[in-house]
């Protein structure tokens, strides 16, 4: 496997190459899109403000090839941030464009007493499709890291491969659709159960 993680500067990027190495992959960064040739698996991270990054990847000459790789059904993760450009958009900044890979936006959780935004710690997820292949080797509700104030809200919830609920409201924790995996958790600082799928990726 030959991995290669998108560098556009917006990114916990040492940490998910660490992860992928720690599973014996090859894993690399990439800022190019010549850097493409010869991978078989590929990620996009993203920390920080959804406008910004999606300026930064735009700046970066990476859409057109991602946008590409994805509509060939090659092996993509898109991670937080990387997660929530796979959207049309989001309420955190109105004026940026997402990929638009999936049709929807990027909303804030709601006010409730007593809730604490961002929602930064160990929650939940809830498969809606088990026997998918993210799941391979998890229990029935496996716990995975967060750090966000916005989700994305898909409009076919077809695509959404897990749910999590934060207070008394319940989000699109991930979504999945051919071999494309969406989180917006951070498998890499998700111990065994984000190693497990970030192994489970690298098998499609």
């Amino acid at each position: 496997m030959n991995v290669g993680i998108i560098d556009y500067g917006a990114g916990n990027l040492q940490s998910v190459l660490n992860a992928f190495h720690a599973l014996g992959a090859e894993a690399k960064l990439i800022t190019t899109p010549e850097e493409l040739d010869g991978l078989t698996h590929l990620v996009l991270p993203g920390q920080g403000e959804f406008g910004d990054c999606s300026r930064k990847l735009e700046a970066s000459a990476m859409t057109p090839p991602i946008k590409e790789w994805i509509a060939a059904n090659k092996p993509f993760l898109g991670i937080c941030v990387g997660y929530q450009l796979l959207f049309e958009g989001s309420e955190e900044s109105p004026s940026a464009a997402g990929l638009g890979i999936f049709k929807g936006q990027n909303v804030r959780f709601q006010h409730e007493d007593g809730l604490k935004i961002p929602h930064m710690g160990w929650n939940g997820v809830t498969p809606q499709n088990p026997d998918h292949a993210m799941w391979k080797g998890m229990s029935k509700e496996p716990y995975f890291y967060y750090v966000h104030s916005y989700f994305p809200k898909a409009e076919n919830s077809e695509v959404v491969a897990g749910v999590t609920t934060y207070g008394t409201q319940t989000f699109h924790g991930t979504v999945t659709r051919g071999n494309l995996i969406g989180t917006q958790f951070h498998p890499e600082k998700s111990q065994h159960a984000g190693l497990q799928l970030l192994k489970n990726f690298l098998t499609l």
